[in-house]
C-alpha cells in the first residue's frame, strides 16, 4: 500500500498531537497547561481519531479479551478464554474502550468539531467530524449502554469535567439528527478534507457513509422503537448522496505495514492495524488466533468456500515472535489425509483437551535437514486465522457495502420500503459481497462463481420470517469477523447466531461471572469517584447494579 509524503507526515505528527489535544475528567490538568497549543488543525484531529480506531494497541485488547469470545469466533489463547470465554470480570480490561476513546479520539474530534462549527469555510471537515464522532460514540454506547455523549469532550471547551450520562435512547435519537444534518451540510464548493485516511476527502463517499450508518442504527433500534426505525431507515435511503453500493464505497481505515513489536512504542504509534497484529501476538506457543468451534463448524459444515481461506493449520515451531512468515502450512496435508480437526469450544483453552495428533509427512521431510522440527504434531490440528488476517496494513473496518446488503435484506423482510429487490436477492448479494471483501482487502483467494453457486443452496434463506432473519444475520456474523464491535452488537440485537453458553460445553464451573453470555461491559470503577453523581444516575436506571447481564436499551 502506497502513501504520499504529506499523509505520512500527518500520521507521524498526530501520533504526538493526541497527547496535547485531549481534555477529560481524567486529565483536567492538561486543559490549562500554557505550553500546549491553543488549537490544532481539525484535519489532523480527524486523522488521529480514525487511526486510533484500530491502531491503539492497548485499546483493541478489549476485542481479543472479550468480544471475540462473546461472539464465539476466536477461542483458545489465554487472554480470549480467560476473560471472555470464562466470563471473568476484570474492570481494567472491560474499561479499555471507555478510557481510551474518551480522553483521546472523542476529545480530539469534539474539539475539532467545536472549532469548525461556525466556520463557513470549513463546513466539509465539520461534517466529516460529526459523522465520525457519531460512529465512535456508537461503539461506546453499544458496549456500555448509557454514557456521556452530549457533554462528552467538553471539559476544556465548556468546563464540563463531569458529563452527564445520556440515555441510550437519547444518544440514538441524536445520532439520526447528526448524520442527517452532516450529510446535508456537505458542499463541494467549500473546504477540502485533507486528513481523511478513509476516503481521502471524497465528499460523495462521506455522504454515503453517513446515510449507511443511519441504516445500521435504524436496524439496531428496530425491536425497541420499530416505527422510528422504519422512518429513519427509509429516510436514509432517500437522502442526498445515496448509500454504500459496492466495494469501492466501503468505509475502511487505511493502515501501514510498519515494523511492529510489543514494546512501549507500539502503544503510541497508530499507523499500523494493532488489532491484526495483536491477533498474531508475540508468543508463538500461545497464538491468539485459534478459531472457536462455533465459527469453524458453521463454515465447515455448510461447505463454505471461505473455510480454508479464513482457517489454516500451521506448525509454528520455527515462527519468530515478530512475524508469522516462518509458519509451515499443513492445511492441504490435513485435508488430504482426512485428519480430525480440533477447533476450540467456547470456554476451552488451546490445551483443553489436548488434541489427537498425527505424523506429518511434510514435517518428516523437513526434519531431515532441521532436527529441531518434530514431525509428530497435535495442536497443529487446531484451526487458526490465516496469515492474511495478521498484517499491519489490514484495513480497519467501519462499515461495508456487504453489511448494507444484509441490512436491506432484513428491512425488506420487515416490510419496509427499500425498493424492488427481494429478500433472497439481497441476501445472496450480501454473501457474494462478503466473499469478495476477503479477496479485495485480505488477499484471500477469490471464490469462483462455480464455488459460490455450489455453496448457496447449502445456506438457503428458508421459508419463515424467522428462518430468513437467522440466515441473514448468521452471514452478517461471518462478515463481521474483522469488525468485532459491530459483530457483538448485531448478535445481541438480532439473536443470531443463537450462541450457547460455555457451560453447555462443560465449563460451567469456571464461569465466575455467570453462565449466561454477558450482554454489556461494566463501567470503569473510577467513574464512581470522578463522576459519581452521573454514574449513580446511570446505575439507578439499571436497578442500582452495574451488571454485565443488564441489557442495553435497544437489546430486546
Amino acid at each position: 500500500m502506497k502513501y504520499n509524503l504529506s499523509y505520512i507526515v500527518i500520521m507521524l505528527v498526530t501520533s504526538v498531537l493526541f497527547f496535547t489535544a485531549c481534555s477529560d475528567k481524567y486529565m483536567e490538568d492538561m486543559n490549562t497547561d500554557p505550553s500546549k497549543a491553543a488549537s490544532i488543525d481539525p484535519n489532523a484531529q480527524l486523522t488521529t481519531a480514525q487511526l486510533q480506531t484500530y491502531g491503539d494497541l492497548g485499546m483493541v485488547e478489549i476485542y481479543r479479551n472479550y468480544l471475540y469470545a462473546f461472539n464465539q469466533q476466536l477461542m483458545g489463547c489465554w487472554n480470549t478464554t480467560n476473560y471472555g470465554g470464562r466470563h471473568t470480570q476484570d474492570n481494567s480490561e472491560m474499561s479499555r474502550i471507555w478510557t481510551s476513546f474518551y480522553p483521546m479520539a472523542i476529545k480530539n474530534i469534539t474539539d475539532a468539531e467545536y472549532q469548525t462549527a461556525n466556520d463557513s469555510l470549513k463546513v466539509n471537515i465539520n461534517s466529516a467530524l460529526r459523522i465520525y464522532r457519531v460512529y465512535l460514540m456508537s461503539i461506546i454506547t453499544d458496549i456500555y449502554g448509557d454514557a456521556p455523549y452530549s457533554e462528552a469532550g467538553k471539559g476544556f471547551l465548556e468546563g464540563k469535567f463531569n458529563p452527564r450520562y445520556d440515555t441510550q435512547e437519547e444518544i440514538y435519537n441524536d445520532f439520526f439528527l447528526e448524520l442527517s444534518t452532516a450529510v446535508a451540510n456537505f458542499d463541494a464548493s467549500k473546504d477540502r478534507i485533507t486528513g481523511d485516511v478513509i476516503y481521502k476527502g471524497d465528499i460523495a463517499k462521506w455522504k454515503k457513509l453517513g446515510n449507511s450508518l443511519r441504516l445500521r442504527f435504524a436496524m439496531r433500534i428496530s425491536d425497541v422503537a420499530p416505527q422510528k426505525a422504519q422512518e429513519e431507515f427509509e429516510k436514509a435511503l432517500q437522502a442526498d448522496g445515496g448509500i454504500l453500493e459496492n466495494a469501492s464505497d466501503d468505509a475502511l481505515i487505511k493502515y501501514m505495514d510498519i515494523s511492529f513489536s510489543f514494546g512501549q512504542e507500539a502503544y503510541s504509534d497508530y499507523r499500523g492495524n494493532a488489532l491484526s497484529q495483536l491477533l498474531f501476538g508475540n508468543d508463538p506457543a500461545n497464538n491468539p488466533s485459534y478459531l472457536c468451534s462455533t465459527l469453524y463448524n458453521e463454515l465447515y459444515n455448510t461447505g463454505d468456500p471461505r473455510t480454508f481461506r479464513i482457517a489454516r493449520f500451521y506448525y509454528d515451531g520455527l515462527m519468530s515472535a515478530t512475524s508469522p512468515d516462518n509458519r509451515i502450512d499443513l492445511t492441504d496435508e490435513i485435508i488430504a489425509k482426512g485428519i480430525q480437526t480440533n477447533p476450540r469450544d467456547p470456554g476451552a483453552f488451546s490445551w483443553e483437551p489436548w488434541p489427537t495428533g498425527y505424523d506429518s509427512d511434510i514435517l518428516k521431510e523437513l526434519a531431515k535437514t532441521n532436527p529441531s522440527i518434530n514431525p509428530s504434531v497435535a495442536r497443529e490440528t487446531e484451526p487458526k486465522l490465516a496469515n492474511n488476517f495478521l498484517k499491519g496494513d489490514n484495513p480497519g473496518v467501519v462499515i461495508t457495502s456487504a453489511e448494507v446488503k444484509f441490512l436491506l435484506a432484513e428491512a425488506k423482510l420487515k416490510g419496509w420500503n427499500v425498493g424492488d429487490a427481494s429478500v433472497n436477492d439481497l441476501y445472496i448479494q450480501g454473501v457474494r459481497a462478503s466473499m469478495d471483501f476477503l479477496t479485495d482487502n485480505y488477499n484471500c483467494e477469490a471464490v469462483s462463481d462455480d464455488e459460490f453457486n455450489t455453496f448457496i443452496p447449502n445456506i438457503s434463506i428458508g421459508y419463515t420470517d424467522e428462518q430468513k432473519k437467522k440466515a441473514i444475520n448468521t452471514q452478517a456474523w461471518i462478515l463481521h469477523l474483522t469488525n468485532p464491535a459491530e459483530c457483538w452488537a448485531n448478535v445481541r440485537r438480532s439473536g443470531y447466531p443463537a450462541l450457547k453458553s460455555p457451560a453447555d460445553y462443560g465449563f460451567g464451573q469456571f464461569l465466575t461471572g455467570g453462565t449466561e453470555i454477558p450482554v454489556r461491559l461494566c463501567y470503569p470503577v473510577l467513574e464512581s469517584s470522578y463522576n459519581k453523581a452521573n454514574y449513580d444516575d446511570a446505575l439507578n436506571r439499571m436497578g442500582g447494579n452495574d451488571s454485565w447481564h443488564t441489557r442495553v436499551w435497544w437489546n430486546k
